[in-house]
């Protein structure tokens, strides 16, 4: 491929990004359509589909940038001291997962991979959730009889719990942030 159209071909994804932020930011992410980027873009829908397998393949990526930016504040942010302190770091991100049921669904279905060549970016964001957590519990204020690891991964566990108790009729009484916290208390500082 020469030069000039590897370049056309980067501004061409680009826009196609552009769009597709500013129309998920109008209407939402599960509401954005493909057919509505590329009439705002002046392209044919097989253009789109030169750049992105689906639109789920183009939300992997729009979603997980915001998920990044979240965790940057994230990564900034100083230990946590508390499980109030964990809950409180984690509400942001936890806050825009739940904010659609096609967000949570689409980060449900891509945070793992079949094959290492199907890893997207939500998949890389959730690992690098791992490892903020990892570094940010202090061990001195959390149950030390099992390893940072397995406490990071409960947290994701006791996170997906509580967004998918949100969204369902029978349990939807108790938001996120209180639901997590009585299930983090239990796990993270048992006795």
């Amino acid at each position: 491929m020469t030069r000039a159209r590897q370049a056309r071909s980067i501004r061409t994804r680009e826009t196609l990004l552009s769009l597709a932020r500013e129309k998920a930011s109008a209407v939402g992410y599960g509401a954005l359509r493909v057919e509505d980027i590329v009439s705002a873009a002046g392209m044919a829908k097989g253009t789109f589909f030169s750049h992105f397998k689906d639109k789920d393949a183009l939300m992997d990526i729009l979603i997980a940038e915001r998920l990044n930016a979240l965790l940057d504040g994230m990564e900034t942010a100083p230990k946590f001291q508390s499980v109030a302190d964990v809950v409180a770091g984690l509400m942001p991100y936890l806050a825009f997962i739940s904010s659609e049921r096609y967000v949570f669904d689409l980060y449900l279905r891509l945070s793992g991979a079949l094959k290492v060549e199907e890893i997207g970016e939500i998949a890389e964001s959730l690992v690098r959730l791992d490892r903020i957590l990892i570094e940010k519990l202090d061990r001195d204020r959390f149950r030390q009889d099992v390893s940072p690891e397995l406490l990071s991964e409960g947290i994701q566990a006791f996170c997906i719990s509580s967004i998918a108790f949100s969204f369902c009729a029978l349990h939807s009484s108790q938001n996120v942030e209180n639901r997590l916290e009585t299930q983090l208390t239990a796990w993270l500082c048992p006795g």
